[in-house]
């Protein structure tokens, strides 16, 4: 693998260094020389040829990528696949490039939530002020007056945002595999409203003030000793740790501090928020949740919170690869019981889809995603999940207990 420039200089450098001895006239002015070609070499200028400036496009043609019939991302001109290791030994600068397009990615994602899936943006707070940070879901026009059924979406936890399942697979497969609208045509189809939590959207992120970035010494926690000692660093010491700083971090970037949506600040927070001020209000009779790995435990959180109002409007929840912990997060019997009669949870596995799976925990059954992947376990398991809500209003409109699959070997709850 290549390096950079720089890199190598400083390698050489190193290993002239390393083998002088210290002692005679010669060793020293062969350090003297060393130094001197150091003091030469236009620092600045090597850092900018190692790492281009952290400047991206802001839209997918400035990238000059698109999304084709099949939506898949592709290059305007050569038709290719999206290339993450754009730049040769320069991995900072490609991740940061990869994720300044996540960035365009999700806003595509939001547009095609409101143009093709004809959804509306409903900001969090409901009651936030002009000036305060908000957050915001996706509700179909029928969410609040349909009668009959609800679906409520919950993504994962990381970079993934509102209509999204997986970045990766938007940017490396299609957008039916890595974002939700699949299933959000698929309910308004079957006459589902809908509703799409955006449960990683916590917080704003404000530039830190001189005042912040740089606090006091009086005003920090370290004792007093300690902040002494730092004091009494020699200038030159310091003036080669600012080196390797710069160096380590040449396109230093600006700091930030966390400002929290208020009663969204976590994905725990924002589901029991959405629960609370939209789904418990709305008209439907059958709610159906289908919640993808971290999302699976923030619908336990809920279930936890507000049981009693959850088994009362709740029918079937579809989890996929869900990441809960019955035992871990406290859930009671009662809810474990209600879990293993109406939850089903398609996990990552070699097995055929809807093949059983077993299970050391006392919760929900797991049947397999067709998917060994994690990420894919949500659009693999598509069909099934559709098949199980249906069978499950089936079977509650019939006061019958509603099956998990529709293999014909379903799953044997056991009893724990």
């Amino acid at each position: 693998m290549p390096i950079s420039s720089f890199t190598f200089i400083l390698l050489v450098l190193r290993v002239n260094m390393a083998q002088l001895q210290p002692g005679g006239p010669d060793e020293k002015e062969k350090t003297t020389a060393l130094k001197d070609l150091l003091s030469r070499i236009d620092l600045d200028e090597l850092m900018k040829k190692d790492e281009p400036p952290l400047e991206f496009p802001d839209t997918l043609e400035g990238f000059e990528y698109t999304f084709n019939e099949k939506g898949q991302l592709r290059h305007i001109k050569t038709g290719e696949p999206f290339v993450f290791n754009y730049r040769e030994d320069l991995h900072r600068w490609n991740q940061k490039r990869y994720e300044a397009l996540g960035e365009i990615i999700t806003k595509h994602v939001y547009d095609l939530l409101e143009k093709e899936c004809n959804l509306k943006k409903i900001y969090l707070p409901v009651d936030a002020t002009d000036n305060e940070p908000k957050s915001f879901i996706f509700m179909s026009e029928d969410a609040m007056t349909n009668t009959e059924k609800l679906m409520v979406l919950i993504h994962g936890s990381g970079v993934v945002r509102a209509g999204q399942w997986a970045r990766r697979l938007i940017i490396n497969e299609d957008l039916d595999s890595g974002t939700q609208i699949p299933y959000i045509k698929r309910a308004m189809e079957e006459g589902y409203g809908v509703i799409v939590l955006n449960s990683n959207e916590n917080y704003i992120e404000v530039e830190k003030t001189k005042t912040e970035a740089q606090p006091s010494p009086d005003s920090s926690d370290e004792p007093e000793e300690k902040r002494e000692r730092k004091e009494k660093i020699p200038k030159e010491t310091k003036k080669r740790r600012d080196f390797y700083e710069k160096y380590r971090n040449p396109q230093k970037e600006k700091e930030t501090v966390q400002v929290y949506i208020r009663d969204n600040g976590s994905p725990e927070e924002h589901a029991v928020y959405v629960w609370d001020n939209f789904i418990s209000k709305a008209a439907a009779e059958n709610v159906f949740f289908v919640a993808h790995s971290y999302g699976g435990l923030a619908f336990v959180e809920l279930m936890i919170q507000r049981e009693t109002d959850v088994k009362n409007k709740v029918t079937a929840v579809a989890l996929t690869d869900s990441v809960h912990n019955v035992w871990h997060q406290e859930a009671c019997k009662t809810i474990r019981e209600w879990m293993r009669e109406n939850c089903c949870n398609w996990v990552s596995s070699s097995e055929p889809l809807d093949t059983s799976v077993e299970s050391m925990l006392p919760d929900c059954p797991r049947v397999s995603a067709g998917t060994e992947r994690h990420e894919l376990t949500s659009w693999k398991s598509f069909q099934s999940v559709f098949k199980f809500f249906s069978e499950a209003l089936e079977a509650k409109n019939s006061r019958v207990t509603p099956t998990p699959t529709r293999r014909s070997n379903r799953i044997k709850h056991e009893e724990f």
